[in-house]
């Protein structure tokens, strides 16, 4: 067996700094990061590490650690109906691709997000229709580059069927899903073979988490709240989940690790620890070396 290519989203991390990860990311078992954020800031266009100046030196310090970015993950949303707003989209990708390539990152991350209720099926068809055009035209950005543009899992394409629909209607060579592989099963009930089955074609990267269900008492705190808010505000499909460590919850990660494995996938299985969202999670300190030891011996013992 191919050892596994084992990631973390720096959703884990608020806090940390380019620097942190870099640090933090090997000497905690991982391969390569999923860059959401830095100190807090989810435009990783503004951050100043990051600048067209500072690539060179980037660069260097991922080969010296022998550390991989993996992905980007942007905050575009591709309902925004406005010719404005796609064009702030098409150009937000655009500076996304350029970093990516600095960086050795082979997808940048898209949300589909909200789509109208079935119940206005008209309306549905053109948001679909809309946003397989801006992963069609975010495509052909990627093209030259060689990148991919994931849409995820998330929001109203949580289900496994819309976010189908929307890689059959975009068909095209650098479009393709970030699979959150609890996403389907917790807010959808789906099976993991039936996502698996319905998704796998389009598949380039996933996202791995654990969860419980709790009272709704226990996620009401105020600071809770705002953290939520905070999500909402650039992710309307954002939904809360009760957060556990890997391999603390109910997720079947086992069968899906399986299914996976048995199926020949070899991209990345990223932790997406969202203590960015949810601020009662443990810190990353906490959280993030379990994950490699946790998915390896899970590979190691599958039947």
């Amino acid at each position: 067996m191919q050892p596994l290519k084992i990631a973390f989203s720096t959703l884990a991390c608020p806090d940390w700094s380019w620097h942190d990860v870099l640090h933090h990311g090997p000497a905690f078992g991982y391969q390569g990061v999923e860059v959401r954020l830095l100190n807090r800031e989810t435009n990783l266009l503004t951050i100043a590490d990051l600048q067209p100046q500072h690539w060179h030196t980037r660069q260097q310090e991922l080969r010296n650690a022998g550390f991989q970015v993996c992905g980007l993950a942007s905050s575009i949303r591709l309902d925004e109906t406005s010719p404005a707003a796609r064009s702030q989209q098409l150009e937000t990708g655009r500076r996304y691709l350029e970093l990516s390539a600095a960086l050795g990152a082979k997808f940048i991350r898209v949300f589909g997000d909200v789509l109208p209720p079935d119940s206005v099926p008209e309306e549905r068809q053109a948001a679909f229709r809309w946003i397989a055009e801006g992963l069609q035209q975010l495509g052909d950005l990627a093209r030259p580059y060689d990148i991919q543009i994931l849409l995820e899992t998330h929001g109203d394409f949580s289900a496994s069927a819309p976010s189908a629909e929307a890689m059959q209607l975009a068909d095209h060579s650098h479009v393709g899903l970030v699979w959150d592989t609890h996403h389907p099963w917790r807010f959808h009930g789906e099976d993991l073979a039936e996502s698996w089955n319905c998704l796998k074609r389009w598949t380039r990267h996933t996202h791995w988490k654990d969860s419980v269900l709790l009272p709704e008492a226990s996620h009401n705190s105020e600071q809770a709240q705002q953290a939520g808010q905070a999500a909402a505000a650039l992710m309307a499909g954002h939904r809360h989940a009760d957060y556990v460590l890997f391999l603390g919850g109910e997720f079947p990660s086992r069968e899906c690790l399986q299914l996976l494995l048995n199926d020949g996938y070899d991209g990345w299985h990223s932790l997406e620890w969202e203590k960015m969202w949810h601020p009662e999670l443990l810190g990353p300190e906490v959280a993030l070396p379990l994950f490699p030891r946790k998915l390896q011996f899970l590979a190691e013992t599958l039947v």
